[in-house]
């Protein structure tokens, strides 16, 4: 495992919830993250960002990582759940609020 890779595993293994994004939380720099955001914040779960624009090297890593080409990634007590498209599926099936209370991060 790359340097790289090790600094990926450890942020993603130490945060509940994870979103490695374009922007930051309060400034998303494309629509996608900014919609997971949204999602994240309405559900009321306390997550970290990590923008991905700060490092070729990250971005790069990231995608290695999870083996997925694009962003924002969404990761819940470690495990990769998707980005975007499937976040919002999951969000409007109930299905992302069900992962998170069965992880014990939202209240029920």
């Amino acid at each position: 495992m790359s340097d790289i890779q090790a600094e990926i595993d450890s942020v993603v293994k130490s945060n509940d919830v994870l979103l490695f994004m374009k922007g930051t939380p309060k400034m998303p720099q494309c629509g996608f993250s900014g919609q997971v955001v949204q999602i994240l914040n309405h559900l009321g779960v306390p997550f970290k960002g990590v923008n991905i624009l700060e490092s070729d090297e990250l971005r790069q890593g990231v995608k290695d990582y999870s083996n997925w080409p694009t962003f924002p990634q969404l990761y819940v007590k470690g495990e990769f759940v998707g980005g975007a498209d499937i976040t919002r599926e999951m969000f409007q099936a109930g299905e992302l609020q069900t992962l998170l209370k069965e992880k014990g991060l939202v209240a029920a």
